[in-house]
């Protein structure tokens, strides 16, 4: 999808452009995001559109478009399908009850399926844009004539992006209006029940909004995650995010409680180019969310995936589930994650149904070499498909390693060599291997033109990483703990997007804040160092070598 020239001044007019551990920082607690992937030439075309809203029985995704065919500059299109497993339909114009010659964007439709509201400049408003809403007797009927909200709702400024919320009962939108902390702070009407007028409308105030823009808002199916991005075409970007344009969320405990300060969104799915417009799918396990990441604006999804490893040891077992039951009935969030990943404030049947759909896997697992191989060149990835290649002559060992066989390497030039596995810039990662022998400067992991992960100091043979931000004072990891003194060693490196930290046996022996990594995207070497260089060749048996994506604690 190509966002075009037009697209950005329709956004600029109105003023948009386009977890969780809320105290702070990235979201960690509650759910992560997995690894974003286009959603390819179905919803991303060479016009200018974004998923704005989803049905609740996910049957119907509402966008605005520049796309020919419409009425105006921007219309209201839908897309529709017979089941939530049945490919998209082509796309369809409301038509002109609803679109206008004018521009109409941002739609977003109630639970029920028979209101939807959206923001337009069409005659008859009272500022520049107005929110108005279109109402239908039945899913099965056309959409009737759209109706403006009124003075209570709209301003003589811009007011629009409106989310009704599930219980139809709140509209949020983001406004220009003054007495205001920011050019655009998201604001509130309430209503006691749906055949009650809207009240005025209330700023959220200063724990939501800020100094800068909050704008391209949605709310989670439940209303309990409030979404919303910072301004991408204009003024200047929230602090604590990655790029000009970051998604963040809110939280708050129940659809009456207050809403918590946001946290950016993550590195996952906030990168160097503009990330905006964030929703969530009906089912609560998938992001939809528009980025420049692939050099033109298109439409991006990402899972959610909730944190059902709780004792962060990378597997879901009888340790996870004897956590949960300790909490069982009680409002815990850190066990918390049903039915959707972000929890409903109460341990119990929904959140046991959560953590038993993951029961044994290993949560985060890119690669796993298990080296239990008897012969052959190929170290086997047993979590995917980055096999290794023996260089050298590596030695195989049918006994004698730490779990079942290991790999015994001559310290001179043997080492193990992968296929590029992850980006250390990209967020959160852990390596842990199973180590005996070693000497002073040798390397257990590393990556091509990278740096070395895990490896011995030199002198003293202690565990290090050299995995560092490259700035003016780039500086390594060095524990304490001896690693080469002839007997097996568990060892580790994590990294949260925040602090760096080194584990010996399962004991956490190091630890710094290093807000980044360097990027790389080299393949991995195990047993050598990242330029192959003498004297960085491990010398010894190596075992069990893992790659996570996400922050291990043993």
């Amino acid at each position: 999808m190509k966002r075009s020239n037009g697209y950005r001044i329709s956004l600029v007019l109105f003023g948009f452009v386009a977890a969780v551990a809320l105290g702070g920082g990235s979201a960690k607690a509650d759910f992560i995001f997995g690894k974003p992937v286009n959603l390819g030439p179905v919803l991303n075309s060479a016009y200018g559109e974004a998923i704005d809203s989803i049905s609740s029985d996910g049957l119907e995704l509402y966008f605005s478009s520049n796309r020919p065919g419409g009425q105006g500059a921007y219309d209201l299109w839908v897309l529709k399908r017979a089941s939530a497993d049945d490919d998209w339909g082509p796309a369809e114009n409301l038509g002109p009850a609803v679109n206008s010659p004018s521009q109409e964007a941002g739609p977003s439709i109630s639970a029920d399926g028979l209101a939807l509201y959206f923001h337009s400049n069409r005659p008859g408003g009272h500022g520049d844009f107005d929110i108005w809403v279109t109402r239908r007797a039945t899913k099965d009927d056309s959409w009737g004539e759209a109706v403006n909200m009124g003075p209570t709702i709209n301003c003589s400024g811009s007011d629009g992006e409106s989310w009704i919320a599930p219980d139809s009962l709140e509209l949020y939108f983001a406004s220009s209006r003054s007495g205001g902390y920011g050019g655009y702070d998201i604001y509130v009407a309430r209503r006691a029940t749906q055949d009650d007028l809207w009240g005025e409308a209330v700023n959220l105030g200063p724990v939501v909004n800020s100094a800068y823009n909050e704008q391209l808002l949605s709310l989670s199916p439940d209303g309990l995650l409030l979404l919303f991005s910072d301004n991408p075409f204009q003024g200047t970007p929230r602090p604590g995010g990655y790029a000009e344009a970051d998604m963040w969320m809110a939280r708050r405990t129940s659809l009456s409680a207050p809403w918590q300060t946001p946290v950016n969104f993550g590195r996952q799915v906030n990168g160097p180019a503009p990330d905006a417009e964030p929703r969530i799918s009906p089912d609560g396990r998938t992001l939809y969310f528009f980025s420049e990441r692939s050099g033109s604006y298109d439409n991006w999804q990402a899972p959610i995936i909730p944190i059902v490893d709780f004792n962060g040891d990378g597997k879901v077992d009888i340790r996870n589930l004897l956590r949960l039951i300790e909490s069982w009935g009680k409002d815990d969030p850190s066990v918390d994650m049903g039915p959707m990943p972000w929890g409903d404030g109460k341990v119990d049947e929904k959140d046991l149904e959560v953590l038993m759909s993951y029961w044994g896997q290993e949560i985060g697992l890119l690669a796993c070499w298990k080296l239990d191989e008897a012969e052959g060149q190929i170290a086997a990835d047993s979590a995917g498909t980055n096999d290794g290649l023996l260089v050298g002559n590596p030695v195989w060992q049918l006994a004698g390693g730490k779990i079942a066989g290991a790999l015994q390497f001559d310290g001179v030039d043997d080492c193990v060599r992968s296929p590029f596995v992850v980006d250390p810039a990209a967020g959160p990662l852990s390596v842990f291997a199973w180590v005996k022998g070693g000497t002073p400067g040798q390397v257990i992991v590393s990556q091509a033109d990278g740096a070395n992960w895990l490896m011995a100091a030199d002198p003293g043979g202690m565990l290090m990483t050299d995995l560092k931000l490259t700035n003016r004072k780039p500086k390594a990891l060095t524990s304490a703990v001896v690693i080469t003194d002839g007997i097996w060693h568990r060892v580790g490196l994590s990294w949260d997007g925040s602090n760096r930290i080194l584990y010996v046996d399962d004991i956490e022996v190091a630890k710094d804040t290093q807000a980044s990594l360097p990027s790389s995207v080299g393949g991995l070497y195990i047993g050598a160092g990242s330029t192959l260089a003498a004297g960085s060749f491990w010398s010894g048996l190596m075992d069990d070598v893992r790659i996570y994506d996400r922050a291990v604690k043993p």
